[in-house]
């Protein structure tokens, strides 16, 4: 179940909001310009679908996304337990940092927790399959799909490098650490 969890980013053990509602959780994010919405497409493929079959699956709310937002290409991104590398690439996601562009995913499968840090509050969004967030340029945040992660999203990216990020050098994410 999608949720949002807002603390004071002094306080990380009490949150001062708590929703699982979807257009409560959008209404919310939208405040600091953070896009979460729910895709309700009328086929969902399977986990072990190949990259071609996820992106035709989606493909009129990736020409639609990708006409608004000026986004050049997407990808399918697939985590699971025994992903090589996740530990290390994880260590990477959980640290505060910064894009020049959106940071764009749409969950397919799975969840994951985008943790953003804005104006003295720390927003902890839990995305599950049908959930799109788009984290704007220059938002400070990070990502945590778990210790044993088993996810499958939508990347979209107008800079055809992908993903760089920039690390703002805060221990905050230290300090909020997921729950799972």
């Amino acid at each position: 179940m999608s949720s949002l969890n807002v603390y004071a980013d002094n306080n990380p053990g009490t949150p001062i909001i708590h929703l699982t509602d979807p257009r409560r959780i959008a209404s919310e994010l939208a405040a600091i310009n953070v896009r979460f919405e729910r895709w309700d497409s009328p086929v969902v493929p399977p986990r072990t679908a190949s990259e071609a079959e996820v992106l035709d699956a989606y493909r009129p709310y990736l020409d639609q996304l990708m006409g608004e937002t000026g986004a050049g290409s997407a990808d399918v991104l697939r985590v699971g337990p025994d992903t090589q590398g996740w530990a290390q690439a994880r260590s990477k996601y959980l640290s505060e940092h910064v894009h020049s562009e959106d940071e764009v995913r749409f969950f397919v499968h799975g969840q994951g927790d985008f943790i953003m840090h804005v104006g003295g509050r720390v927003y902890d969004v839990r995305c599950t399959g049908g959930d799109l967030i788009s984290v704007p340029a220059g938002v400070p945040h990070w990502f945590d799909g778990g210790e044993n992660p088993d996810f499958v999203t939508l990347r979209v990216f107008t800079n055809p490098d992908g993903w760089i990020a920039q690390y703002t050098g805060s221990d905050i994410a230290a300090r909020f650490p997921v729950e799972a």
